[in-house]
């Protein structure tokens, strides 16, 4: 599953829904305490966001139809209608982010298909794939960045020690996991430093092939600004 982009089944189920006659049925199913008039337009394949802010809704009118005393229902029916817009303005922001993301596509696109490794050494990678152009009428350029990024695996001591002493195989079976979560997090960071560089401006021929991520001068580890390849002035909790 990519990481970057809106995928084609959310795609598909965002474009489908015509926001007003959303609106409007929501004010019927908060007004009716209901969701029966929801099924209709596939929330539950608009994604995590959405998707989410659909079980919101839903259990807040169960609760709203539940409520018996006069107090409750009144604090219910308050919860239910927060819930019904945030429902809305979910739905909304998405189709808006579609919208950017059709808009970027037609200057520059990231290959967000990224898998690690099976094993992991010390020193992690991950490469990223992309295109860009500055103008809808030029070519295509494709173009390759490989960040890099070696893990600090001390031992972090303000952890308690176990009682027993781990096996060897178990200590193994830790480090892959632990690198296997940096990993991860480098791909994010990496995926979204490449897209906000384009979002910026910035243009392709500037990427370097290479880029060695700074880690976090106090923790030693991954922060947001770490793998910014594009920007003079690093954060001050990065090392120089």
């Amino acid at each position: 599953m990519g990481e970057l982009y809106i995928s084609r089944v959310e795609q598909e189920a965002l474009k489908k829904i015509d926001s007003d006659e959303l609106n409007s049925i929501v004010n019927d199913c908060t007004r009716d305490a209901q969701t029966g008039g929801l099924y209709q337009f596939g929330l539950e394949g608009c994604g995590v966001y959405v998707s989410n802010k659909l079980r919101s809704f839903q259990k807040a009118v169960d609760s709203h139809s539940s409520a018996k005393s006069s107090k409750k229902r009144e604090e219910t029916e308050y919860q239910m209608r927060r819930a019904a817009d945030d429902l809305t303005h979910a739905v909304q922001d998405m189709q808006e982010r579609l919208k950017t993301e059709e808009r970027e596509k037609q200057l520059f696109l990231i290959d967000d298909y990224t898998t690690p490794f099976f094993n992991f050494s010390g020193s992690l990678e991950v490469k990223l794939r992309y295109q860009w152009r500055k103008n809808t009428e030029d070519n295509w350029i494709h173009g390759i960045i490989t960040f890099q990024y070696t893990p600090d695996l001390t031992p972090d001591y303000r952890i308690p020690l176990p009682k027993r002493k781990p096996s060897a195989a178990k200590l193994a079976q830790e480090r892959q996991e632990r690198l296997r979560r940096e990993w991860e997090h480098l791909k994010l960071l990496s995926l979204h430093s490449l897209r906000d560089f384009f979002r910026e401006g910035g243009n392709g021929h500037d990427i370097p092939l290479c880029f060695k991520v700074t880690p976090d001068s106090y923790s030693r580890g991954l922060n947001n600004f770490s793998a910014i390849f594009w920007r003079q002035n690093p954060s001050p909790n990065q090392k120089n």
